[in-house]
């Protein structure tokens, strides 16, 4: 695939998709299972998150392994029993029967982060609906991302599948990956807003992901030991590189000290206003621009970098910064990829609503937010009161990307609808990788009574 051309990619992936589109539902789930058993085995999975980690310093090995296991797992359970082909629902009532069928040739930007797990979440349901991928990943990427589709191409030719199905480029950046964007059927763009933009600039139908970096409200009806236990394993996991840990929480005056002694419990470090100077300066060196050198790092590496001495550094996962005044626009407040998390104060519920909001226009419109309450009326409060397509409640924002434990569907493309400058909103699945024809047949006629239609006005 060196040194082709963009046209000769998308040729070579056009013929192995009109192959496809002639496969029977067994022949696309058994070649759907056979990618998904490669991409979980335990020496597949460690191994690309090892190389993952050497090429990118983003992230932690142990988490890459583990978040490629689980999100491949999910995301079969997902596919699992689905159908994809030919008549996928049928209402003879209505005369209407709706078939499916591929888009065609997709190109997908993937980001640097978690670069395996994010290629192979969209092949498996880019398989199932019998599309062609081709890849342009983030250049910070590139080696992990073509050995991830090394290794599906090598499941393809054992299952006699064309291999061209599944491509990556052999260089990228952004001139390149805007030609794959303006030449492919339909764009899936992860990664960041410029990544997103570029896709729906491209001209070609695009899904972009949503900016994340959710805010996180805790009331004093949360319970606090749990409520903490989670953020910290959220805001930390993977070192802070998901776009769905928390980034931003807000306690209630009357139980933040409690809530501290339960952070710094389950391993975070609560920074004095002289350390988050200090962690200001290393992570926004010119006031508004992230370090791109100190994100995705461990937390007791940043604090170390940054001269702040942490009691017990093997246990130090989380450092947590003064929030100060969440109604004054402050870096702090905004995207950190790194284990930090900032913490803040509010008074009334209203106040805490109002703040989610203005915090999610600044870094995070229509992505999501989170709750840690007893309260189902704060809640639904919440829920109704904020532009935001997820509300997680009592649970890490992590679970945004799919869950064993609640009915979020799994996924790497969380996108944000119009709030966020998205095409669609709502977690991108296999559904999304499909046209659909209509098959219309007469019915006797169903005329609607004009009364109950417009007896409202009365």
């Amino acid at each position: 695939m060196r040194g082709e051309s963009i046209t000769a990619v998308i040729r070579r992936a056009r013929d192995a998709q009109e192959e496809a589109a002639s496969w029977s539902q067994e022949r696309v789930d058994q070649v759907v299972a056979a990618v998904g058993r490669e991409c979980y085995r335990e020496d597949n999975a460690r191994r690309l998150a090892l190389r993952s980690h050497r090429e990118t310093s983003l992230g932690d090995p142990e988490h890459l392994y583990a978040l490629q296991r689980r999100r491949v797992l999910g995301v079969m359970q997902d596919l699992h029993g689905q159908a994809s082909v030919g008549v996928v629902e049928d209402l003879p009532e209505l005369g209407l029967r709706k078939l499916a069928k591929p888009l065609g040739v997709i190109a997908v930007a993937t980001p640097a982060t978690a670069p395996a797990p994010g290629i192979i979440c969209n092949v498996l349901p880019m398989l199932k609906t019998r599309n062609a991928a081709v890849f342009t990943p983030n250049p910070r990427a590139l080696g992990t991302a073509q050995e991830t589709v090394r290794l599906v191409r090598a499941v393809l030719a054992e299952r006699g599948a064309p291999q061209d199905l599944v491509q990556c480029l052999a260089t990228t950046g952004r001139r390149t990956s805007a030609e794959l964007m303006a030449a492919a059927d339909h764009v899936v763009a992860i990664g960041g807003a410029g990544t997103v933009r570029r896709a729906y600039e491209s001209g070609t139908p695009a899904i972009g992901a949503g900016v994340g970096n959710p805010t996180v409200v805790v009331d004093e009806t949360a319970e606090l030991t749990d409520a903490a236990e989670k953020i910290v394993t959220g805001a930390s996991y993977n070192n802070g590189t998901s776009c769905s840990s928390e980034s931003n929480v807000l306690v209630h005056t009357s139980v933040v000290d409690q809530f501290s002694v339960e952070l710094a419990r389950w391993g975070a470090h609560l920074c004095s206003e002289e350390e988050t100077s200090r962690l200001r300066a290393l992570l926004w060196p010119n006031g508004t621009t992230l370090n791109r050198e100190a994100i995705g790092r461990p937390a007791p590496e940043l604090a170390k970098l940054a001269a702040i001495a942490v009691e017990r550094p093997d246990k130090t996962e989380l450092l947590v910064l003064a929030g100060g005044n969440p109604r004054k626009d402050d870096p702090i407040l905004r995207e950190k990829i790194a284990p930090v998390l900032t913490l803040s104060v509010f008074g009334d519920f209203q106040e805490a609503v109002e703040l989610v909001q203005l915090l999610a226009d600044r870094c995070g419109r229509g992505h999501s937010c989170g709750i840690h309450t007893g309260s189902a009326d704060r809640v639904a409060e919440l829920a109704q009161s904020v532009n935001t397509f997820r509300v997680v409640v009592n649970q890490s924002t992590m679970t945004n990307t799919g869950s064993f434990e609640s009915g979020v569907p799994f996924t790497t493309t969380l996108s944000s609808g119009s709030w966020g400058g998205c095409g669609t909103s709502g977690n991108v699945t296999w559904r999304h990788f499909l046209n659909y024809t209509v098959i219309s047949r007469p019915i006797p006629a169903r005329f609607p009574d004009e009364e109950e239609l417009f007896g409202i006005l009365r």
